[in-house]
């Protein structure tokens, strides 16, 4: 029944437009902000495990609070320390930057003036850092107030559009190259300005930004990429779980998601259903052994529904599984890799508090690897382009060789028919298939080498393992001569 229900929705995925994302070259990683200390040694040791467990990318929150213009010595160390371990450990970095809580929303100018210059101070500092995510869950009462105007109209869209557009401008005068993620969304929200908590649907807040934006006469974009948080409705909801009656977006209602900002922004300045997306965050909470029930502390809340490690691995799989096909997807984050240690916290790590492995961490780090390899799942609609580097002997390297063979790399899993071929007729002396594993050296070798005086080459076709593109990628060695005895 699960088997069937992802099947289902990786087929569905084909309806969405494609962009420039997905597939193997989607970033896989964490949202974990332990990397941020001020021991270097320790920052380092935790992106380690964080590279060990599969990821690729980290994201790291800075907080933004009024009268601040650039972080405090404090916090910079800290960053620092999290980018040279960063760096030293082969992560892509993402920074969200953001308001802590929602009395401290940047609505006035002053105060969006300042959040524009304190963004636009770490882009200066940290040039390696070209990832910036703008606030984080502005439909949301817990971190942007107001949600709604007195009247009962929506507030925070308009109020988010104007940080969003100010702080764009502001980080393209740093470099053209900064990426400007918005959004950063919730996956749900009540859009009721009666109800005791103020919240937008992401659904609604999509629409209403792109009105915005649309009645603003703006002409160019105000952000490169959007982000949301497609968590589902508890950690006991599989990930193929669609809401297509309500406004809610999970991880596999991306073709709502596409639908709704091509809606908000198609035929306009800001790319909408074409738009790189990244789930910012996304997890699912496991229950503590009875061994390691000491180290945590508090009370799990009834609403969060924990699931076993076995559960949490096969869901985080098919999480990326899913997102793996879905075209606009630059990157994956799961929300933390260690656990929070008090249980009204989140447990949603692949690793407990302690630091020790969950049996989930193996299962995370195959699928990742299967990811990049690009065979973890079998898209409908997506071609793998097959980009191979090939080292053929060189003619005089033959002589002492009994076999014909050469070198093959791909940066995905391969599959390759190599062909021993005599010239000009190309009449072909030998076949050779099999599947080179996605950047792992392969050596090929035919079963000899040929005898009689001429001209030969080799010729190969390769191709994806999985989703293979519908014309095969052709190389060829150049011509060896075997000359005439004596």
């Amino acid at each position: 029944m699960a088997r069937n229900a992802l099947l289902i929705v990786l087929a569905a995925l084909v309806l969405a437009p494609a962009s420039q994302a997905g597939g193997p070259a989607m970033l896989i990683g964490v949202a974990e902000d332990t990397v941020k200390n001020s021991d270097l040694v320790r920052a380092k040791s935790s992106m380690t495990l964080i590279r060990l467990a599969g990821f690729n990318a980290v994201r790291l929150a800075v907080y933004w609070h009024p009268g601040r213009t650039k972080p405090t010595p404090t916090e910079k160390r800290l960053i620092t320390n999290a980018g040279i371990a960063a760096r030293l450990s082969g992560m892509q970095v993402f920074v969200t930057v953001t308001n802590y809580g929602s009395r401290t929303t940047p609505l006035t100018p002053e105060s969006r003036k300042e959040f524009t210059q304190f963004t636009a101070s770490l882009a200066q500092s940290y040039r390696h850092f070209r990832d910036f995510i703008i606030g984080n869950e502005p439909n949301l009462n817990r971190f942007w107030l107001p949600q709604f105007n007195e009247d009962g109209t929506s507030a925070s869209p308009a109020a988010y559009y104007a940080l969003l557009a100010q702080v764009y401008d502001a980080l393209k005068k740093v470099s053209r190259d900064i990426t400007v993620i918005g959004g950063a969304l919730a996956p749900r929200g009540a859009d009721s300005a009666i109800a005791s908590r103020h919240t937008h649907s992401p659904t609604k807040f999509i629409l209403d930004l792109g009105l915005v934006y649309r009645e603003s006469g703006r002409t160019k974009p105000i952000m490169d990429q959007f982000a949301i948080h497609p968590y589902q409705d508890s950690s006991a909801q599989p990930p193929t779980v669609t809401h297509d009656g309500s406004r809610t977006i999970t991880l596999s209602d991306y073709p709502k998601l596409v639908r709704l900002l091509g809606r908000a922004f198609d035929g306009t300045a800001q790319p909408g259903s074409t738009l790189p997306i990244v789930y910012a965050e996304y997890g699912f909470e496991s229950l503590i052994p009875r061994s390691k029930a000491r180290r945590y502390t508090g009370k799990e809340p009834a609403s969060v529904r924990p699931i076993s490690e076995a559960m949490q691995g096969a869901y985080y799989r098919q999480a990326i599984k899913i997102a793996f096909c879905q075209p606009n997807v630059r990157a994956m984050l799961l929300f933390l890799a260690f656990d929070e240690p008090n249980l009204d916290r989140w447990q949603s790590g692949v690793y407990y508090t302690d630091r020790t492995p969950k049996t989930t961490l193996p299962i995370v780090r195959a699928t990742t690897v299967e990811a990049r390899r690009g065979i973890v799942a079998r898209c409908r609609g997506l071609e793998l382009p097959v980009k191979p580097k090939l080292t053929f002997p060189k003619p005089a390297e033959l002589k002492g060789q009994k076999r014909m063979s050469f070198k093959l790399e791909c940066e995905i899993d391969c599959k390759y028919v190599a062909r021993l071929e005599q010239l000009p007729k190309r009449s072909v002396l030998e076949t050779v298939r099999g599947i080179a594993a996605g950047r792992t050296p392969t050596l090929v070798l035919f079963r000899g080498k040929p005898a009689k005086p001429g001209r030969y080459r080799i010729a190969i076709e390769l191709s994806a393992a999985v989703n293979p593109a519908s014309e095969p990628e052709l190389a060829a060695s150049k011509p060896y001569d075997v000359p005439k005895p004596g």
